[in-house]
């Protein structure tokens, strides 16, 4: 007997430190009930035109071929219904959803967990972030506890409540899976993976920890049936934040940017360099007069940090500004001639961004789609460009697949002339193609780095 009393305190320390620091919960039955007042379920109703079934009719070029045309064109607008989930953050009534659940519904209904429903305004949506922000008119309204999401690791618990299928407040569990997945849906892809069930219906709905705080915004799947396969992602609510005042406020986003073009560090870039790693992202070209260029930075700098943060490769520092707002001073972490430095930039607003119809703003929308990013063109910009044309839309992004691809327009192209007319900016380009019908045809003068070139951009002949 003695012999075991004094072995027992010794086996009970060996025991206490061989249970796991973050064992798993015996349940989530307290986590669900205590926040699921703050889980809302969001339907939508678009109206849309009636189209012709995929294979009925006639042959084109069958006489009765524009009859068909006419009478589906001719249907009486129907309604299509959508549902998704979002989740109160304020008690005054502000939902926080997926831009995708929202996004050009007409009508816009809430439903609370006790039954009550409410119309919805929206307030704004970022389709970058696939951010949508909703009001209701209600008070006293049991909002989430918001987490740092940048503290949450690989294998920490998660709780998804959301709508699968139209299920209302189904919980599901898992694991944190990854950080950091870009799976290429913008420029911003910065992802939590979790293996907690999320299915289509769960979009917009929150990702809690294990204390019952929203640590992400469940927002898409990895399915080829269409249901769980394991594999969800969700934004981190780090990100979602640098963005909700703005839309709270001005009901758009305002973004911060440096004025750098960047790429990777590549193996050659890391030699000619004298890089020890190929970690940060490579500076090939600073825009004249942005707020980079101010600073002092320098082409052929490699951008490490930025306040602090690492930057492993160059998808991360988008990321890392987009969470500052145009003002801000931020400290960059360089090295140049193989030396580390530090420089403050105070960063600027990015320019108004023009998608020619892309957007979700009905003010000013182009009624065809290009498929473009452009700005106008600066003095400053045209002498970076090579561009010989003084005035003009100045490319800076061209969607894959969209009919601006198709007729080889390419970034740094300036638009200055369309169908004869001269084309002095963006506000007179999207005035002029408002004029275009479906399936028209765009006569384009580019200056491409100061060559004239000349290119056909076919319209769609429906939008879809």
């Amino acid at each position: 007997m003695n012999y075991l009393n004094r072995y027992i305190p010794l086996l009970l320390v060996m025991l206490a430190f061989a249970v796991p620091a973050h064992a798993m919960p015996d349940s989530f039955a307290d986590l669900a009930a205590k926040q699921a007042d703050s889980v809302v379920n969001i339907s939508t109703t678009k109206m849309v035109r009636g189209q012709r079934p995929q294979g009925f009719g006639f042959p084109p070029g069958s006489p009765f071929e524009d009859f068909f045309q006419d009478f589906f064109q001719n249907m009486p607008p129907q309604e299509r219904h959508a549902l998704g989930t979002g989740f109160i953050i304020s008690s005054d009534g502000y939902i926080v959803t997926n831009n995708h659940v929202v996004d050009s519904a007409d009508e816009v209904l809430v439903k609370m967990r006790n039954g009550k429903e409410y119309e919805a305004k929206v307030i704004g949506v970022d389709p970058k972030l696939d951010i949508g922000l909703l009001k209701v008119d209600a008070k006293g309204l049991k909002a989430v506890k918001m987490a740092d999401s940048d503290k949450l690791r690989v294998g920490d618990w998660v709780v998804a409540i959301g709508n699968p299928f139209g299920l209302e407040q189904t919980v599901t569990a898992g694991i944190v899976s990854a950080k950091g997945r870009v799976i290429g849906s913008g420029p911003y892809d910065d992802f939590i993976q979790t293996d907690a069930a999320i299915n289509p219906g769960n979009s917009g709905g929150p990702l809690f920890n294990s204390r019952g705080e929203v640590v992400g915004i469940n927002t898409a799947i990895y399915s080829r049936s269409g249901g769980n396969n394991g594999i969800g992602f969700a934004i981190p609510i780090n990100l979602a934040r640098s963005v909700l005042d703005d839309l709270r406020e001005t009901g758009h986003v305002t973004r911060a940017r440096l004025g750098v073009h960047i790429s990777d560090v590549d193996k050659a870039t890391q030699e000619a360099l004298g890089l020890k790693t190929r970690e940060g992202a490579l500076v090939p070209q600073v825009e004249a007069g942005s707020a980079a260029d101010k600073a002092g930075i320098r082409a052929g700098d490699v951008i490490v940090s930025l306040d602090g943060v690492a930057i492993h490769k160059a998808h991360d520092l988008p990321i890392r500004v987009a969470r500052h707002a145009p003002g801000d001073k931020v400290k960059v972490g360089i090295i140049r001639d193989g030396k580390p430095r530090t420089i403050t930039v105070k960063v600027e607003a990015m320019p108004e961004e023009n998608l020619a119809g892309n957007g979700t703003s009905n003010a000013g929308r182009s009624k065809v789609r290009l498929g473009i990013v452009g700005e106008d063109l600066t003095p400053e910009l045209a002498r970076s460009l090579e561009a010989r044309s003084r005035y003009g839309v100045a490319v800076k992004q061209v969607m894959r697949g969209s009919p601006a691809a198709r007729a080889g327009i390419q970034r740094g192209d300036v638009i200055y002339r369309i169908n004869g007319e001269t084309v002095k900016n963006r506000r007179a380009m999207t005035k002029l193609i408002n004029t275009m019908k479906p399936g028209d045809v765009l006569r384009v003068m580019l200056d491409r780095h100061g060559d004239q070139v000349f290119a056909l951009i076919k319209l769609p002949k429906s939008e879809k």
